[in-house]
Protein backbone atom coordinates (compact mmCIF):
# COMPACT_ATOMS: atom_id res chain seq x y z
CA UNK A 1 0.00 0.00 0.00
CA UNK A 2 1.37 3.14 -1.34
CA UNK A 3 1.09 6.91 1.46
CA UNK A 4 0.97 9.87 -0.24
CA UNK A 5 1.15 13.09 1.65
CA UNK A 6 -0.26 16.28 0.30
CA UNK A 7 0.04 19.41 1.47
CA UNK A 8 -2.20 21.59 3.73
CA UNK A 9 -2.40 24.20 0.73
CA UNK A 10 -3.06 21.79 -2.22
CA UNK A 11 -5.85 20.01 0.13
CA UNK A 12 -7.37 23.20 0.49
CA UNK A 13 -7.00 24.20 -3.18
CA UNK A 14 -8.82 20.31 -3.54
CA UNK A 15 -11.55 21.45 -1.48
CA UNK A 16 -12.37 24.48 -2.99
CA UNK A 17 -12.62 23.12 -6.22
CA UNK A 18 -14.82 20.40 -4.97
CA UNK A 19 -17.18 22.72 -3.45
CA UNK A 20 -17.09 24.96 -6.49
CA UNK A 21 -18.30 22.42 -8.46
CA UNK A 22 -20.98 20.99 -5.82
CA UNK A 23 -22.50 24.62 -6.19
CA UNK A 24 -22.28 24.90 -9.91
CA UNK A 25 -24.08 21.83 -10.05
CA UNK A 26 -26.88 22.42 -7.73
CA UNK A 27 -27.79 25.43 -9.31
CA UNK A 28 -28.08 23.40 -12.78
CA UNK A 29 -30.10 21.29 -11.20
CA UNK A 30 -32.07 24.14 -9.63
CA UNK A 31 -32.70 25.52 -13.21
CA UNK A 32 -33.61 22.39 -15.01
CA UNK A 33 -36.26 21.46 -11.82
CA UNK A 34 -37.61 25.79 -12.71
CA UNK A 35 -37.93 24.96 -15.90
CA UNK A 36 -39.71 21.58 -15.64
CA UNK A 37 -44.07 21.31 -15.91
CA UNK A 38 -45.67 19.20 -13.72
CA UNK A 39 -49.27 17.53 -14.40
CA UNK A 40 -51.90 17.13 -11.93
CA UNK A 41 -50.91 13.76 -10.48
CA UNK A 42 -47.16 14.84 -9.99
CA UNK A 43 -48.49 17.71 -7.92
CA UNK A 44 -50.73 16.07 -5.81
CA UNK A 45 -48.50 13.58 -5.31
CA UNK A 46 -45.20 16.22 -4.31
CA UNK A 47 -47.77 18.12 -1.69
CA UNK A 48 -49.76 14.99 -0.50
CA UNK A 49 -53.16 16.50 -1.23
CA UNK A 50 -55.79 14.77 -3.05
CA UNK A 51 -57.27 15.97 -6.90
CA UNK A 52 -60.03 17.55 -5.48
CA UNK A 53 -58.00 19.71 -3.09
CA UNK A 54 -55.69 20.57 -6.14
CA UNK A 55 -58.94 21.92 -8.29
CA UNK A 56 -60.06 23.96 -5.14
CA UNK A 57 -56.40 25.42 -4.83
CA UNK A 58 -56.76 26.02 -8.78
CA UNK A 59 -60.49 27.91 -8.53
CA UNK A 60 -58.85 30.06 -5.06
CA UNK A 61 -55.79 30.78 -7.49
CA UNK A 62 -53.75 29.39 -4.71
CA UNK A 63 -51.71 27.64 -7.08
CA UNK A 64 -50.53 29.71 -10.25
CA UNK A 65 -51.35 26.89 -13.24
CA UNK A 66 -51.31 26.79 -17.36
CA UNK A 67 -54.07 24.78 -19.11
CA UNK A 68 -53.66 23.27 -22.52
CA UNK A 69 -57.34 21.23 -23.61
CA UNK A 70 -58.74 20.35 -20.66
CA UNK A 71 -55.01 19.29 -19.22
CA UNK A 72 -53.62 21.37 -16.39
CA UNK A 73 -49.67 21.99 -15.90
CA UNK A 74 -47.82 23.37 -13.00
CA UNK A 75 -44.24 25.12 -12.91
CA UNK A 76 -41.93 22.92 -10.77
CA UNK A 77 -40.72 26.07 -9.43
CA UNK A 78 -43.96 27.46 -8.18
CA UNK A 79 -44.82 24.29 -6.32
CA UNK A 80 -41.35 24.72 -4.86
CA UNK A 81 -42.46 28.59 -3.87
CA UNK A 82 -46.07 27.00 -2.44
CA UNK A 83 -44.19 24.59 -0.54
CA UNK A 84 -41.89 26.95 0.71
CA UNK A 85 -44.27 29.12 2.41
CA UNK A 86 -46.18 26.17 3.86
CA UNK A 87 -43.10 25.64 5.41
CA UNK A 88 -42.92 29.42 6.86
CA UNK A 89 -46.33 29.63 8.16
CA UNK A 90 -45.68 26.48 9.99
Amino acid sequence: MEVSIIESKTLETIKNGVKEVLELSRQLQSNCTSNKWLDNQEVCLLLGISLRTLQNYRDKRIIPFSQIGYKCYYKASDIEQFIEQLKNKK
